[in-house]
């Protein structure tokens, strides 16, 4: 087998599971300090290390998990309210609107992973994130202040049509453009619309 990392090439050895460990640990240097670690196996038996999983076809093992920021427990809504109000006011948003996002998104857990690899109270995918110059996603006021300017964006490119930017918001522009500029026929996309604006009306009333 030969093991592989996305910066170096060693030679061909025999790797178990314990030698793995021990191997990674060696040779961690010659990747991102601070990233999580993912591991794959190719038809060749080629095994591959990367902190950034970007082969669509490969089956990912997470094998290092990078150490985050850590926040008090039992967080409140309201405690996000300097930023929220902070996000919008920069981007021009209802906070009402972001409140509705996050809660859809992540309800309020900044820690919140999806199946998809979406991070954070906004729930960013690694590549919007790196678009958004967002250096780490669960920290609260960075992927807030990202997952704002990517609704604006949104809004701007769909001329204010909110329920197309929620609709890019969750399922990407390609979707949207794809059916027409209206909202993708998927279950969950649909679903989100309309859970993003019925939390939304709440919010509203509420402030």
């Amino acid at each position: 087998m030969i093991f592989k990392t996305n910066t170096m090439l060693l030679r061909r050895v025999l790797i178990s599971g314990p030698v793995l460990c021990v191997l990674i640990m060696l040779f961690m240097p010659a990747l991102p300090v601070h990233a999580d670690i993912y591991k794959y196996e190719d038809e060749e038996g080629v095994l591959h290390l990367t902190n950034v999983p970007s082969n669509p076809k490969a089956k990912y093992v997470m094998i290092m998990r990078e150490k985050r920021v850590q926040f008090p427990r039992g967080i409140k809504i309201t405690d996000y309210d300097r930023i929220i109000s902070k996000a919008a006011n920069k981007f021009n948003l209802d906070v009402a609107l972001i409140k509705a996002v996050i809660k859809a998104e992540s309800n309020f857990n900044h820690h919140a992973v999806s199946s998809k690899g979406a991070k954070g109270l906004m729930q960013l995918m690694p590549k919007t994130a790196s678009a958004l110059n967002v250096e780490d996603a669960f920290h609260p006021e960075n992927n807030i202040e990202g997952g704002a300017r990517y609704l604006r964006y949104l809004l701007n490119l769909y001329r204010g049509n909110l329920t197309l930017a929620l609709a890019a918001y969750n399922a990407g522009e390609g979707a949207v453009a794809k059916y027409n500029y209206n909202i993708p026929p998927y279950r969950e996309t649909q679903t989100y619309v309309k859970r993003v604006l019925a939390f939304y009306q709440n919010f509203s009333k509420s402030s």
